[in-house]
């Protein structure tokens, strides 16, 4: 799912995924490739346009893009996490 291989991007592509298929109904066999890619199209423009996120102050994604203020990050991260972060960085 990712360019670069890292299971972390992978976790979050997952996550998403995760998201539209019980959100948004994507979870189930379509008709034929027309119907996929519109009901596909449709949960992506409400993932972004009507779905707030509590990473990004509750606001939607494309209110969030749109902001020139400085957003509030609230979620939180595990201790395992960190400490991968952290090597990783060599702090």
């Amino acid at each position: 799912m990712t360019q670069s291989g890292s299971p972390y991007d992978n976790a979050i592509a997952e996550r998403v995924n995760g998201i539209l298929k019980q959100q948004f109904c994507l979870d189930k066999v379509f008709e034929n490739y027309g119907a996929s890619v519109n009901a596909v199209s449709k949960a992506i423009d409400g993932y972004n346009r009507l779905r707030p996120h509590a990473s990004i102050s509750n606001l939607t994604p494309q209110v969030a893009h749109g902001s020139a203020d400085t957003l509030v990050r609230t979620w939180k991260k595990s201790q395992r996490h960190v400490k991968l972060y952290q090597e990783k960085k060599g702090m």
